[in-house]
């Protein structure tokens, strides 16, 4: 028996962001059919983003706004769509084995990188391959697959070590590329690409770090969902100089401050709130208290939770760009409940009653790292956590040494904002054995049920039940303490149009589309 999903709900990856302008970096993706090219004939795209490329090796290539640029010059396997589902990609349908440990995809006909070589299973194999075996930040999307093989020139079989629910959305972000074996290997591939996407870097225009020209190839087989034929991504870091290129005509579209949509506004910008696209939370890590004896019980981990005023924080930090929240998964997502949001109410009697039943009713001391993204929730966390009893010591982290910091085990607590993704992908980071996030490798006999069980469902809407089930299960048992999602506003031009809504989290040009000329 054969599960076959010619379409199906994505699964992929969570990564850190930093507060306010940092935060842009984890946008949302759309609709692979967002027009038609001939209404937008003779447009240019002009987008501002905040993050420089690091580098256009497959290997090599990171999530954020970055992937505005890569995304435009490699396909991927698959495609996610507007609304968070899975579409054909370079892979126009795949299928499971009914075990999910064999995946099996066929690809389009008739494909061709930009030097005119054509897209073959073994270009596939030869960049799955690759990925898999050199360290990067797409490694983690294929560590369930044990090889890849060819079945014709179309044909591409991953074999897998054991189930993986976010494998399917792995092939549709940086671990689904597909680059061209002849380059792929050689040192000019970091800045002079050479993929199967619908736009060619211009070499001549484009200054690395600071602009990259996208020019449309007009033999792409989905020309149709981009209409622009030429994109500009300037990466503008500072929000004040963001906006005054708006102001400028210098882009067309970009991400802002709340406190900038009233200028833009009057000037004639279209403005799209999207609500949630980062999670602001307080990882309790340590959750068998072999740090820090107090986490280890639930009670303690509960009272945590009852500290956060998260509408207060809210309105006053975010400026109302964000809701509350005391779950880690996406509001548009298939986990989210919003029943659970009333687990826990802001109450700090309530919380020193369950810190003095546990035994702590004097309080303990936890040391957390500082972080350039923290310092501005620093104040609030520490006097949160103050009023019912906690002593917050804040250490200072460079930011080149973040991942190392969470990952040593010196922090029993920390504060992260991460980028919304969908529920197997922030599972599997928040929460399985050798999750990002689940730094002190965490485990439960009911969790670790829950996670098998979502892992071998090939049926996406029963899949979905299940991480239903562990998200309460992770809330109620308080596995960390969310405390806000935090939104996005895009603005665009007269005559484009941002087309997300945070129900997908891949930074893609499907993203805007074209109004009236």
């Amino acid at each position: 028996m054969r599960i076959r999903f010619p379409l199906a709900r994505p699964l992929f990856r969570v990564t850190p962001v930093a507060v306010a302008g940092a935060v842009l970096l984890s946008t949302t993706a759309c609709d692979s059919q967002s027009g038609d090219a001939s209404s937008g004939s003779g447009r240019t795209l002009s987008l501002a983003i905040i993050g420089t490329p690091n580098s256009f090796d497959p290997t090599q290539l990171v999530d954020g706004q970055q992937t505005y640029v890569w995304n435009s010059v490699y396909d991927t396997l698959l495609i996610q769509d507007n609304k968070g589902q899975l579409v054909p990609g370079a892979a126009e349908s795949w299928e499971y084995t009914d075990d999910a440990r064999t995946l099996t995809l066929q690809l389009r006909k008739g494909m061709k990188f930009s030097s005119g070589t054509p897209v073959t299973s073994a270009a596939v194999k030869a960049t799955l391959d690759r990925i898999r075996t050199t360290p990067g930040q797409s490694q983690v999307g294929l560590a369930a697959v044990s090889s890849v093989e060819t079945s014709g020139d179309l044909g591409v079989v991953l074999k897998l070590k054991r189930p993986d629910g976010s494998l399917l959305s792995a092939l549709s972000s940086a671990p689904g590329v597909i680059g061209d074996p002849k380059t792929m290997t050689s040192k000019s591939s970091a800045l002079n690409p050479v993929g199967s996407g619908p736009y060619t870097l211009d070499k001549g225009a484009t200054v690395n770090g600071s602009v990259y020209v996208l020019k449309r190839r007009d033999d792409y087989w989905n020309k149709k969902a981009y209409p622009f034929p030429t994109v500009k991504v300037r990466v503008i870091a500072d929000r004040t100089a963001a906006l005054n290129a708006l102001k400028a005509g210098e882009v067309n579209a970009g991400s802002v401050e709340a406190t900038h949509l009233g200028a833009l506004k009057s000037s004639g910008f279209e403005v799209t709130n999207v609500e949630a696209t980062a999670v602001g939370v307080l990882m309790l890590a340590d959750r068998d208290g072999s740090k820090l004896k107090p986490l280890g019980d639930v009670r303690v981990r509960k009272a945590i939770n009852m500290a956060f005023d998260r509408e207060k924080i809210v309105k006053q930090i975010l400026q109302g760009s964000g809701k509350p929240t005391v779950q880690v998964y996406n509001p548009k997502g298939d986990a989210y409940d919003p029943a659970l949001e009333k687990t826990y109410a802001y109450d700090p009697a309530e919380a020193k009653r369950l810190l003095a039943e546990a035994g702590y009713a004097n309080g303990f001391t936890v040391p957390m790292p500082s972080l350039v993204y923290t310092k501005p929730f620093e104040p609030t966390i520490t006097q949160s956590l103050k009023d019912i009893g906690i002593t917050a010591q804040w250490e200072t982290v460079p930011a080149q040494q973040t991942n190392s910091a969470f990952i040593s085990k010196k922090y029993p607590m920390f504060f992260t904002m991460d980028g919304l993704n969908t529920a197997p992908v922030e599972t599997r980071s928040n929460f399985s054995p050798t999750g990002t996030r689940n730094v002190f490798g965490t485990t439960d006999k009911r969790f670790d049920a829950l996670l098998d069980q979502a892992n071998n469902e090939v049926d996406p809407a029963a899949a979905a039940k299940i991480y239903k089930e562990i998200n309460a299960f992770t809330v109620e048992n308080a596995w960390n303490a969310p405390v806000f999602y935090a939104g996005t506003h895009w603005v665009t031009k007269k005559g484009i149009r941002y087309l997300g809504d945070g129900s997908s989290t891949l930074s893609t040009v499907r993203q805007f589309g074209v109004t009236g000329q």
